[in-house]
C-alpha cells in the first residue's frame, strides 16, 4: 500500500520567498509562454508555487501533483505538471538572471588585496549534466564565480558538444580570469584581452601552443616548453616570457610560469595520464608522461606579480569545483530526470533559479536581518 503523503503547509514561507523574486516576475510568465492557459493553474503565483515543489523539494511531477492537492494550492495532474514544466525554460531563466543580479549576489573588488590591486577575480568553469542512462542526454554548464564572495557572476546552458571557451563570458575591463586547462585556447584569451581584461590560464600543450618573444611574428618559433621546464627545481616556481599567436585578433604577450611537482604529486599524476590514455585507448606519448612532472600557467598578467604569486593565485580555481560539487549535492543538479530536451532545459534552468534564491535568502539572512528577509518586501494577503 502506497504511503500517503506527507501534508506540508506551503504557505508558511511562501510569502519570504516572493518577496526575493525580480520585479513584474507575473507579467512575464505570460510574456515568456509559461503561461498560456489558466487551465488548472489559475495564475503565475500558483504556476511558481507547484514548479517549486518539483524543483526544490525534488518530488517526482507525480508526488508533485499529490503535495499540491494536499496543500489546497491546486488539482493538477503529473501528465499536465510536465506540459507545464516544458514550457517554463524562458521564464525560469529570466527569473535566475534577475535574482542573480540582486545587490546582495553581486561579486566586490577584492579590497585590499595587494596582488591584484582591487581588480575583479573571475573563476570560470564547465561542468556536464547528464540524464540517467546510456542514451540519456548531454548538458553543459557554463559558470562564473566571483571571488572572494564566491556569487554566481555569470551562466550559460548548452548543449555538451559545445567546448569550453573564455569566449562565452563577458568581459569588463580589469577583470582577471582564472580557468583550468580546458579554457586555454587562443582565441579565448584574445576575447579576453581586446575586452580590456586578463587570464591566468593552465596550459594545454597541444590547444595553446607558445610562441617566443622579441621576433618579428614571421619568424616565431614554437616555445620549447619541456626544455624551459626541465630548468626548474621544487619549489622555485620560475617563469618565461611568451605569446599566443590567435587567428584573428592581436598578439597576446604573457608569461609562462612553471611549477615542478613534487615526487608523491609527479607520481600520482603520471599514474593518472596512464590511465586516461589507456580508458581512451590512444597511445601514451613521452611528452605527456614528463609534462605531467609539473603545473604550467600562462598569464597575461604584468610582471609585477611573480611566478610563485601567478601560482598562488591560480590555485583559488579550485573554489568552483566545490561550487559545482555543492549545486549537484544540495539542489540535485547532476540527476536530470527529463527525457526530452525542451523540458531537461527547463528543469535545468529551474534548478539554476531555486540555487539562486537560496543564495540570495542566505545573502540576507547574514547582511540584511536576523530573520533573513526584508519585512518591507513581503506583500501580506
Amino acid at each position: 500500500m502506497d504511503q500517503e503523503p506527507e501534508r506540508v503547509n506551503w504557505s508558511e514561507d511562501w510569502q519570504v520567498i516572493e518577496s526575493l523574486l525580480p520585479e513584474h516576475w507575473q507579467s512575464q510568465a505570460r510574456q515568456l509562454g509559461a503561461l498560456k492557459r489558466t487551465r488548472g493553474v489559475r495564475d503565475a503565483r500558483m504556476l511558481l508555487r507547484l514548479m517549486l515543489i518539483h524543483l526544490a523539494q525534488g518530488c517526482s511531477l507525480r508526488e508533485t501533483a499529490a503535495q499540491a492537492q494536499l496543500a489546497g494550492i491546486a488539482q493538477i495532474s503529473d501528465v499536465a505538471l510536465l506540459k507545464r514544466l516544458r514550457s517554463c525554460g524562458a521564464w525560469f531563466e529570466w527569473m535566475a538572471g534577475q535574482v542573480r543580479q540582486a545587490p546582495e549576489l553581486q561579486a566586490q573588488p577584492l579590497a585590499g588585496q595587494s596582488l591584484l590591486s582591487g581588480r575583479r577575480l573571475r573563476v570560470v568553469d564547465g561542468s556536464v549534466v547528464r540524464e540517467p542512462g546510456p542514451t540519456g542526454s548531454q548538458w553543459r554548464l557554463h559558470y562564473a564565480i566571483g571571488l572572494p564572495d564566491l556569487q554566481c557572476q555569470e551562466v550559460h546552458l548548452g548543449s555538451a558538444r559545445q567546448g569550453e571557451t573564455l569566449k562565452r563570458f563577458e568581459v569588463r575591463a580589469g577583470d582577471v580570469f582564472v580557468a583550468d586547462r580546458g579554457y586555454a585556447h587562443p582565441a579565448g584569451i584574445a576575447h579576453v584581452r581586446a575586452g580590456g581584461g586578463d587570464v591566468l590560464v593552465r596550459l594545454n600543450l597541444v590547444t595553446l601552443p607558445l610562441y617566443e618573444t622579441g621576433v618579428p611574428v614571421a619568424k616565431a618559433q614554437k616555445l620549447d616548453i619541456l626544455a624551459c621546464a626541465r630548468t626548474v627545481q621544487i619549489g622555485q616556481p620560475k617563469e618565461f616570457e611568451a605569446c599566443v599567436h590567435p587567428k584573428e585578433g592581436a598578439i597576446v604577450r604573457g608569461r609562462l610560469c612553471i611549477a615542478r611537482k613534487s615526487q608523491q604529486a609527479a607520481a600520482r599524476a603520471r599514474q593518472r595520464v596512464q590511465r586516461e590514455s589507456q580508458r581512451s585507448g590512444t597511445q601514451m606519448q613521452p611528452q605527456t608522461l614528463e609534462a605531467a612532472d609539473y603545473v604550467f600557467v600562462f598569464t597575461s598578467l604584468s610582471q609585477e606579480l611573480s611566478a610563485q604569486q601567478v601560482l598562488q593565485i591560480y590555485r583559488l580555481r579550485w573554489q568552483i569545483e566545490l561550487e559545482f560539487k555543492r549545486l549537484k549535492s544540495l539542489i540535485s543538479l547532476g540527476h536530470l530526470k527529463k527525457h526530452d530536451e525542451q523540458a531537461a532545459r527547463s528543469w535545468l534552468q529551474g534548478k539554476l533559479l531555486v540555487a539562486f534564491l537560496i543564495a540570495r535568502m542566505i545573502a540576507h539572512a547574514e547582511r540584511v536581518s536576523p530573520w533573513g528577509y526584508e519585512i518591507e518586501k513581503i506583500a501580506y494577503d
